[in-house]
């Protein structure tokens, strides 16, 4: 399974990806928008947002750039135990 996750913390980015790794997903982590950000998310299979902690400019880049067959996560807590809690629903 993809992940994007667009949000939470610059410092926490690390921790996201290797969260995502033990569910054994593979993540991309936009913790800020970026140039050419709308070519690099692709076509993931969930779309996790931390609305806390995410510019308005990157949430609509995310939104508009992903398919409609994407699952769409918004969450205001941007922690591990949130993203934690969000990967075990999702990932089988």
């Amino acid at each position: 399974m993809s992940i994007v996750i667009v949000g939470g913390h610059e410092r926490m980015e690390r921790q996201y990806t290797e969260l995502c790794k033990k569910h054994g997903c593979k993540s991309k982590v936009f913790c800020k928008y970026q140039t050419g950000m709308e070519s690099r998310i692709g076509n993931p299979d969930l779309l996790i947002v931390f609305t806390h902690t995410v510019s308005h400019k990157a949430m609509k880049c995310a939104m508009s750039c992903v398919p409609k067959t994407t699952d769409v996560v918004r969450c205001h807590n941007s922690s591990q135990a949130a993203l934690s809690e969000i990967l075990c629903s999702y990932v089988q």
